[in-house]
């Protein structure tokens, strides 16, 4: 399996499998399921400690940094920590702290930092149309700060800041969304690759527990017909012909010994995902054991033809069908006289189990789980499968099954 591959090392690496670094922080309904400390702590003190460095290399030009500033700078990052949260109110919270500072007058520095992530988590999360409105109303702030209103505006004597420097700023403001919007688009593809993976497992389950059903059925289902008629015919005998209810019961020995052999190899499976089994599969080579079990419980089997060399699975869907059919002829026909027939061409093998009934309850030819498992079985193949009653009476199943059988692609 995928999931065990992965765990011993195979298949894709770890952090993939838990989606990529930036995406790993947001649930399903945009919830944190822890909040970002370390980062959040490690903005404000590089925000700090870059204006403040700012600061000194801008004296005269700007205001000094004072106890409101460093609060301005405080509350913009420390708002980081609800940005997967809230992050809408963030990014305006920060945004709005930013055009504080800048209409105060404080040095540039990176107080534009915490914006820029605080976008970053809105776009990634969805909400792209507030994150690109808070920056549009920053740069708008800026511009009417530098170029109109920075008049009546700390600090005192300060110019026009020139218009080449809004062009850098636009710039930023691209590059930011861009990367945001190439975040966004990753992390929802790796959420549908990831769906996708989990849709295909549950395919896979699905599949292998109908196999495992089959198995099972076709198993029970014939081998518990062979007990049941012979249980019927030693009763029967018990007080007259002791021998001939002797030989009943080895008979019931033998079906059931083998019943829980090939059970047991089915559970094995189980147990034991993706190990080899132990016992090799039946195929057609084993028809005259078939033909053996179905005479136990009355039934007399002709069989004409020959099988040709077929794939492991071709093989074992031949053997479980011609199983299937003979064992609803036991159940369900009147009639204690079958015929199989075997051909085969260059492309496919046809299957024919032929019985003359009458039919013995509602119904006939078989219930509807033993038919429907031969369909199954005959389809995984690219195969087909006819059951009905037969013009001149009886029962027919035609099995038509390809002798390449075309390999499933993996589910990825």
């Amino acid at each position: 399996m995928d999931g065990e591959r992965g765990a011993r090392g195979g298949g894709s690496p770890r952090w993939w499998r838990h989606g990529p670094p930036w995406g790993r922080g947001l649930g399903g309904d945009g919830q944190s399921a822890r909040w970002p400390w370390p980062s959040t702590l490690l903005v404000t003190f590089f925000v700090l400690g870059g204006s403040n460095y700012a600061a000194h290399q801008q004296v005269g030009e700007r205001a000094a940094l004072d106890p409101f500033a460093r609060a301005l700078l405080v509350i913009g990052s420390g708002l980081l920590l609800w940005r997967h949260r809230r992050p809408v109110l963030v990014v305006f919270g920060a945004a709005a702290a930013a055009m504080l500072y800048l209409g105060a007058g404080y040095p540039y520095g990176p107080v534009f930092l915490p914006v820029a992530l605080a976008c970053f988590s809105a776009v990634v999360a969805g909400h792209r149309r507030a994150a690109w409105t808070a920056l549009a109303m920053l740069w708008a702030g800026h511009v009417l700060v530098a170029h109109w209103l920075y008049r009546w505006l700390p600090p005192s004597g300060d110019a026009a800041a020139p218009w080449g420097q809004e062009g850098v700023i636009a710039a930023w403001v691209v590059a930011i969304v861009a990367v945001s919007e190439l975040a966004r688009t990753r992390r929802e593809q790796w959420a549908r690759e990831r769906a996708e993976r989990a849709r295909a497992a549950q395919r896979r389950a699905d599949e292998e527990r109908l196999r495992i059903a089959r198995e099972l059925h076709d198993v029970l289902a014939h081998s518990i017909s062979v007990i049941n008629v012979q249980a019927g015919v030693g009763l029967a005998l018990l007080d007259t012909d002791p021998e001939q209810a002797r030989t009943a019961l080895s008979t019931i020995k033998a079906a059931s010994k083998e019943a829980l052999g090939e059970v047991r190899q089915v559970l094995d499976t189980l147990r034991t995902p993706g190990d080899a089994p132990r016992a090799p599969a039946p195929g057609l080579d084993r028809l005259p054991e078939l033909v053996s079990q179905a005479a136990g419980a009355g039934l007399t089997v002709d069989v004409e033809g020959t099988a040709p060399g077929l794939p492991p699975g071709a093989d074992l869907a031949a053997f479980r069908i011609v199983q299937e059919a003979l064992t609803n002829v036991v159940r369900h026909s009147g009639s204690r006289h079958a015929r199989v027939r075997l051909d085969h061409d260059a492309d496919a093998l046809r299957l024919r189990v032929d019985d003359d009934g009458p039919a013995t309850g509602a119904d006939a030819g078989g219930s509807g789980n033993g038919l429907a498992g031969m369909r199954e079985r005959a389809a995984a193949l690219g195969g087909t499968i006819e059951a009905g009653p037969r013009p001149g009476g009886g029962f027919r199943v035609l099995a038509v099954l390809p002798l390449k059988v075309k390999a499933k692609e993996d589910d990825r």
